[in-house]
């Protein structure tokens, strides 16, 4: 047993991501070490107790004692009311404090805020748009390329605020539980509170597929920002220029259209290099640096010694480089947007040889990037914790909300507007718009080259957090041993190298992952534990139940239908 305080939370190395997949995004909550008065000690079993530093730790007779203590005098009065709160000189020193996770494990910090948290609310939202915002952004333009541009929009729009709502009931579950204190409560204890340990244990496993779908998705970009950027050194400093190999517009701005290239060069492979003067050398650098057949190995050589780090708070270091990257994706995305200028032609369900409908069946598959591209329902109470300003949490996410919409709304609507159609057709977008611009590109290098430093510095906090999931709740330690650790990891690497050798295609990862976790976090659940309390307050109405059950079937079809387009 140990104290800690459930109003807290830590530097977040250990927030639940999901996201996108993506950026599942590691963020800079301040603690301030000087503030003890608002620790709040309670039970956590020694062998759930994790630093990122140390793993070992005993906890003393004296401070379980104190704990017992305190936890029963918290009992004797309702929790607003102050009287029997333990002064500071019986609090534990700073270096006991634990502050714990929802998924039961805690993990040792420097310090703590007074009350909820010292952030206001400009850093509350910024910290909500930093964690949402991930790989999705890359698919945007072509989730809004399979819908049609004005459906797509319109679907962008729809479900940001549908998965808004969602979020909103996430963060209010906890009020609605009756005589007990869920003010140190997360979405998962809500979940076991009505569910038992099928809730519990069914939001771990759903928690493990967006976080696998996440470092999946992260190694086949890896492996493609690490082609490209090999590729452009090494046309650099043998002074190759090979963009006329592949169809595309003229130019400085040159835009690509790759998948038609691949087409042709499954039938024409002697006739990839008609004007490289060295022949030979290049074949031999592209049979060993090949997107899907090499690549994806030589990142095992960097990326799998990390993985098995026991701790990869070094890693935390670099989150700023999210960040970084989105602020140098808007920029890039709003000069080639300022150079091509805008192509777009309105036809609402005739096909075009350079356009695309307004409406196409196939628009769930942008629905689904937009689960994950809107995902954050797991870990949004975490995030509002720290709220200085506890009544302008609602209005804060809501905030974040409509500025991720926006960024969304930006970057996807930029790429296909100005994307040059015609010469090329608009079904050339790719699912990773960096792949529409030639590997020679000093813009989409510089991006590549940010992106890839990221993803390789972010990748063994996932793992981390797959492994303290995973093994913690199955072994009962995150770390029982380097074979334990060594199979998992192989085994999350060996699924990435896989589907990057033979399914590379980030838009139909990102929506298989997003539909299946954000079933369970943004639908059913929320809506689900919704309803149960308001049967049980008795003030169920036909119209809020039947509005309820529209939003779980929704997500049920949001999921068949990724498996059906």
């Amino acid at each position: 047993m140990h104290s800690s305080n459930l109003e807290e939370d830590t530097k977040p190395l250990l927030i639940p991501v999901g996201g996108d997949e993506s950026d599942y995004g590691i963020m800079s909550i301040q603690f301030n070490p000087a503030d003890l008065k608002c620790k709040r000690p309670f039970h956590v079993e020694p062998s759930n107790i994790v630093s990122v530093n140390d793993d070992t730790h005993r906890v003393t007779d004296e401070a379980s004692a104190m704990n017992k203590r305190i936890h029963y005098y918290s009992k004797l009065t309702s929790p607003s009311d102050r009287a029997l709160i333990a002064p500071d000189h019986v609090l534990p020193a700073p270096e006991e404090i634990y502050v714990y996770s929802p998924l039961g494990t805690a993990f040792k910090i420097d310090g703590c805020t007074d009350g909820y948290g010292k952030n206001s609310s400009i850093v509350t939202i910024f910290m909500i748009w930093n964690t949402m915002m991930g790989t999705s952004i890359l698919s945007m333009p072509w989730g809004i390329k399979q819908a049609g541009f004005t459906t797509g929009v319109c679907l962008i729009l729809l479900m940001g605020s549908l998965t808004l709502y969602c979020c909103y009931r996430v963060v209010k579950s906890r009020t609605m539980i009756p005589l007990i204190d869920t003010s140190n409560w997360e979405f998962p204890d809500v979940c076991k509170y009505y569910f038992g340990s099928f809730g519990q244990w069914s939001s771990l496993l759903f928690s493990m597929v967006s976080l696998v779908g996440a470092m999946v998705i992260y190694w086949v970009l890896m492996s493609n920002f690490l082609f490209n950027t090999g590729k452009f050194i090494y046309n650099y400093v043998h002074d190759i220029n090979i963009t006329d190999l592949v169809p595309g517009t003229n130019g400085s701005n040159r835009v690509i259209c790759p998948g038609t290239a691949n087409e042709d060069q499954q039938g024409n492979k002697s006739g990839l290099f008609p004007f490289v003067s060295n022949t030979t050398g290049f074949e031999l650098f592209e049979e060993w640096w090949s997107k899907s057949r090499t690549v994806p190995f030589y990142l095992i050589v960097v990326v799998l010694p990390l993985l098995n780090l026991k701790s990869p708070s070094f890693f935390a270091k670099f989150n700023i480089l999210g960040t970084v990257s989105v602020v140098y994706l808007v920029f890039l995305v709003t000069l080639k947007a300022a150079h091509l200028g805008f192509h777009l032609e309105f036809n609402w369900f005739t096909a075009d040889q350079f356009f695309v409908p307004e409406f196409r069946i196939q628009f769930p598959q942008l629905t689904g990037v937009l689960t994950l591209a809107f995902f954050i329902h797991n870990c949004v109470i975490t995030l509002l914790k720290n709220n200085k300003n506890q009544e302008n949490n609602v209005r804060d996410l809501s905030i974040a909300y409509f500025l991720v919409g926006l960024t969304y709304l930006y970057v996807g609507l930029l790429i296909f507007a100005a994307f040059p159609s015609p010469p090329l057709s608009k079904e050339c977008i790719e699912q990773n718009f960096l792949d529409n611009f030639p590997s020679n590109d000093i813009m989409s290098f510089v991006a590549r080259l940010f992106l890839l430093f990221q993803m390789i510095t972010v990748y063994p906090l996932l793992g981390y957090l797959a492994r303290v999931q995973l093994l913690g709740h199955v072994f009962g330690n995150v770390y029982p041993s380097i074979f334990h650790v060594l199979v998992l990891n192989v085994a999350i690497v060996g699924l990435g190298v896989t589907m990057a050798i033979f399914y590379p295609n980030i838009g139909g990862i990102i929506r298989y992952s997003g539909a299946t976790c954000g079933l369970a976090f943004v639908f059913v659940y929320p809506s689900l534990i919704y309803m149960i309390s308001l049967h049980q307050s008795g003030q169920l109405t036909w119209s809020m139940l039947i509005v309820h059950i529209f939003i779980i079937i929704l997500g049920l079809a949001n999921l068949i239908a990724q498996f059906l387009l």
